[in-house]
């Protein structure tokens, strides 16, 4: 799983908007190929973005960074802190991905 938060200064939501379309893209692409489970934008209490939260399936951390070396909001400082933390998808969703 990736929390990817939001940079808080007065360009972060313009650096967002800037490249969200490519965003999106890249993650359409990957749900197609299997490799986004799930993602959702994290909300500030004012209902703008101010981050991300993806369920990512690669096989390797060495993988997941080829990704992340390519990924519009890791490259054009979107995300201005990345924390990655290991999951497993439960029983009751296991399905959904096959």
């Amino acid at each position: 799983m990736l929390i990817g938060q939001d940079g808080s200064d007065a360009g972060a939501s313009a650096r967002r908007s800037a490249v969200r379309e490519a965003h999106i893209a890249l993650g359409d692409k990957l749900v197609a190929e299997g490799k986004m489970l799930f993602g959702t934008a994290l909300l500030g209490d004012d209902g703008g973005m101010i981050g991300s939260m993806l369920v990512l399936d690669y096989p390797s951390r060495a993988e997941l960074d080829q990704w992340l070396a390519i990924e519009p909001y890791a490259t054009s400082g979107v995300w201005e802190e990345i924390t990655i933390t290991p999951v497993r998808v439960g029983p009751s969703f296991e399905g959904l991905h096959k």
